[in-house]
């Protein structure tokens, strides 16, 4: 697979203020975690078709949710990296190749398997866009910086969501 910086001459022409070398640095950053968002959009999409339990109903419903919000996090992703002139480069082969989570187990039916495996997912690709706030900052981005500021408060907020099925009730 090529590198996964973008060259500046690979740009469109914008009236953005941001360098095109800046511009070419954060459309890499912004693909590489738009490869971890379509990777955990496919896992909540398989961990709600797959779900068994006496939490099917709530789960399942969850786990669709959580689907929509992430789709909706994929979008916000390309279409900056659009915006700054670049190609969102979001394939599920593409994902395949780059993303930085784990593997989502194949074969399991628990739902408290799923809870896991979902937070796991969710927990990893927020510490990522965690990870890509301080990056976009840096590169003097503060509004890609906010829009993985989103992302990762969205996440964050999903994850409480999904844990919540597998924390104890008398805590």
């Amino acid at each position: 697979m090529e590198s996964l910086l973008l060259s500046t001459q690979a740009l469109y022409p914008t009236k953005n203020d941001l360098s095109a070398v800046v511009r070419g640095q954060v459309i890499a950053i912004l693909n590489q975690h738009l490869a971890d968002a379509v990777d955990l959009q496919t896992q909540t999409r398989m961990a709600h078709w797959n779900v068994k339990g006496p939490s099917f109903v709530a789960l399942h419903k969850l786990f669709d949710e959580v689907h929509g919000a992430v789709a909706e996090y994929v979008d916000l992703i390309a279409e900056r990296a659009v915006q700054l002139g670049g190609i969102a480069e979001g394939t599920a082969r593409i994902a395949a190749v780059r993303s930085n989570l784990v593997e989502y187990p194949c074969g399991i039916g628990a739902g408290s398997r799923h809870v896991e495996a979902l937070s796991v997912a969710l927990a990893a690709c927020g510490t990522g866009m965690r990870r890509a706030i301080d990056e976009a900052a840096w590169l003097g981005d503060a509004g890609t910086a906010d829009l993985f500021t989103e992302v990762a408060r969205g996440i964050d907020k999903w994850l409480w969501f999904v844990e919540a099925h597998a924390q104890s009730e008398t805590a």
